[in-house]
């Protein structure tokens, strides 16, 4: 009957994890299922691998404290006993339960956590009822103490196979005839169990973003944005800004710019950039000045000259209204009929072509004043009588008079 009742309660058990297997990923809670066998150790010898097989089965409920650690309780229900021989022998019913702690060798620093093997060592303490013995065993309790292996194989995030080996020290010596005769120590058993464990769980989701905490990559992601499967947010254009805080999501952007994008690297977003493949300045809406002359180059006529408004950007070094391009003396200020340059004794005559800059003269005469007839004649007249020392550019002093008489005609 007993045994009728534990069957029905497996089966549901078995019911039960398959439907909590479509959980979360982050799984802390575990059911485990196992069946194998008991051998006693004793007075009578050991049944250590050998026949015949006193079966059990059982349950287990398991909870993840750490990479490193599991707490779990365990129970079995079977038959154990041995067989020496037909006058020494015994066979009771066993039903035992322990608190088992477990370390786990896919901890991250040995084997990797998420590894299909995993490997543990367990070690517990807990209660052994033995009941309807036949043959020279006895009914009662023993304090039991489990300490042995496992291996898990992971067969999916949420259902494991597994393969546990136990061996349970007791308090007591009297489960066989020879426990009053003979003094080997307390009786044990080994306990050998293959079964399946089905983890379940809701999992830590710090950020209510859907993803939890363990596969979440991004752990202070605000409310209501989308997240991708590692739950980071959403990124359409892949410029390491997140959509919600990415004014250009869908254009390759910069962090400074709020994921806008700046070509010239100006520090102006294209958007609002007046010249977006040059870099410029804030001033004029990102077009550049080459010159610094406050006139921007798309606008500036001589863009690598410092300039005026007035010339759309060209210079007027001297200042006399006309540009240095246009200007025929742009270092000396001039007058506009004379394309820029000076004219000092205003003849219409420039100062660079004018050989008597300082007196009003004419064209005809490279801008020196015009010499009368009379003058002309006289200065003809006085120079036929000069003469001059031999060899020389010297005038005779004979000649002095000559020179003082038509001077003085040509003041007349």
């Amino acid at each position: 009957m007993l045994m009728k009742n534990f069957i029905v309660i497996t089966l549901m058990l078995t019911a039960i994890s398959f439907a909590l297997s479509g959980q979360n990923a982050e799984k802390k809670w575990a059911i485990g299922l196992h069946g194998g066998t008991n051998e006693h150790r004793g007075e009578l010898g050991s049944d250590f691998l050998k026949s015949p097989f006193y079966a059990n089965g059982g349950i287990s409920l398991g909870r993840y404290i750490c990479p490193s650690f599991n707490v779990g309780l365990q129970g079995t229900l079977g038959e154990m006993g041995l067989w020496a021989d037909n006058y020494n022998n015994y066979l009771t019913k066993k039903l035992d339960a322990a608190l088992m702690f477990s370390y786990k060798f896919n901890n991250g620093y040995i084997i990797k956590e998420d590894a299909m093997f995993a490997p543990y060592l367990t070690l517990g303490a807990g209660l052994a009822h033995y009941s309807d013995s036949r043959g020279f065993g006895s009914t009662g309790n023993d304090f039991i103490v489990p300490l042995g292996f496992g291996l898990k194989v992971n067969i999916t995030d949420w259902a494991a196979v597994q393969y546990q080996f136990l061996y349970n020290f007791t308090n007591h010596d009297d489960r066989d005839v020879l426990a009053v005769t003979q003094d080997k120590g307390n009786d044990g058993y080994f306990l050998q169990t293959v079964g399946v464990v089905f983890s379940f769980g809701k999992a830590k989701d710090s950020d209510k973003d859907g993803v939890s905490d363990k596969m979440d990559k991004c752990h202070e992601t605000p409310a209501n944005v989308q997240v991708d499967l590692s739950g980071c947010p959403l990124d359409g254009d892949g410029d390491g800004i997140a959509d919600y805080l990415d004014k250009c999501p869908k254009i390759i952007g910069v962090k400074n710019l709020d994921g806008c994008p700046d070509a010239d690297g100006d520090g102006i977003t294209d958007a609002e950039d007046a010249c977006p493949d040059q870099k410029g300045i804030s001033q004029f809406k990102g077009c550049p000045d080459t010159d610094g002359d406050g006139i921007p180059d798309k606008d500036d006529n001589c863009p690598k000259e410092k300039g005026i408004a007035q010339f759309n950007g060209c210079p007027d070094t001297d200042g006399d209204g006309i540009m240095d391009k246009e200007d025929q003396c742009p270092k000396d200020k001039g007058v506009k009929n004379l394309n820029g340059c000076p004219d000092r004794d205003n003849d219409g005559i420039a100062d660079k072509n004018d050989k008597c800059p300082d007196v009003a003269g004419i064209a005809a005469n490279k801008g020196c004043p015009e010499v009368k007839e009379e003058t002309k004649k006289v200065f003809e007249q006085a120079l036929t009588g000069i003469q001059f020392e031999t060899g020389s550019d010297v005038i005779k002093k004979s000649s002095f008079p000559i020179l003082d008489q038509e001077i003085g005609r040509a003041h007349v």
